[in-house]
């Protein structure tokens, strides 16, 4: 493989990734919107469109091997594919996420809704935003960007926090609602990873530009705990309502 090739392939292995990016983007807004609208046909096409993402993947990954092998890449493009590695294994999580939701989509079809849907679309918004810019600042190698958009995740743990409150309340209330604010709170939680997964990129980012890793921001929400906290208040609120 010559260089003029070597290079045609690696420009045409960031534009997978940057499709790869887009692709689950707009999975993300879907299966928000899904849920919004109970639309279990939609929920559906999200999740059979996982398997476009996970080939994709798979692709860009064989590429980027094959480059490693085969030219022994130094400096910025050696940099560049490592980056890619990384980067669609945070992309493909990000699918996996939105068809998670779209999982909880169809378990709330026949569910009257808990609550109007004001924070959660919110969260959605704010982290396809970070992700978009993440995206930016790959395409463009550009590591200015990649330092602010970690920064704007403040704002989606915030939603998360508000979110997780008001939930688990209702469910302190009414254990009719455990079952559906459990569902929701693991949207909240999904869509606080999408975020974190969008901080990855842009870390990944700084390191293919700069040349030296540096951790930009990292989640403040446990997950295995978070859903401990769920389950718990929950068992409790079925016991309080036993004894009285």
């Amino acid at each position: 493989m010559g260089r003029e090739s070597f290079h045609r392939i690696l420009d045409e292995t960031q534009q997978d990734v940057l499709r790869l990016g887009s692709l689950v983007e707009d999975a993300t807004a879907k299966s928000v919107d899904a849920l919004m609208r109970s639309d279990v046909k939609l929920a559906d096409e999200i999740c059979e469109g996982d398997d476009i993402v996970d080939d994709l993947c798979v692709r860009i990954e064989t590429n980027c091997l094959n480059l490693l092998a085969l030219q022994q890449p130094m400096a910025s493009d050696l940099r560049t594919i490592a980056a890619m590695l990384d980067i669609i294994i945070d992309l493909e999580r990000i699918g996996d996420h939105a068809c998670d939701i779209a999982q909880i989509t169809k378990n709330l079809a026949t569910e009257p809704q808990l609550k109007p849907f004001i924070d959660i679309p919110l969260m959605a918004t704010n982290a396809r935003e970070m992700l978009r810019e993440s995206l930016d600042a790959f395409a463009q190698h550009n590591a200015d960007i990649a330092h602010k958009v970690p920064q704007k995740d403040d704002e989606v743990d915030r939603l998360y926090r508000a979110v997780f409150k008001e939930l688990i309340e209702f469910m302190a209330k009414d254990p009719r609602a455990i079952g559906r604010g459990s569902n929701l709170i693991l949207v909240a939680l999904y869509l606080e990873r999408i975020a974190d997964h969008a901080t990855n990129i842009c870390e990944r980012v700084v390191y293919m530009v700069e040349g030296v890793p540096k951790n930009l921001k990292r989640s403040v929400v446990d997950i295995n705990q978070a859903i401990g906290q769920s389950e718990a208040l929950g068992t409790r609120s079925l016991g309080e309502t036993a004894a009285s």
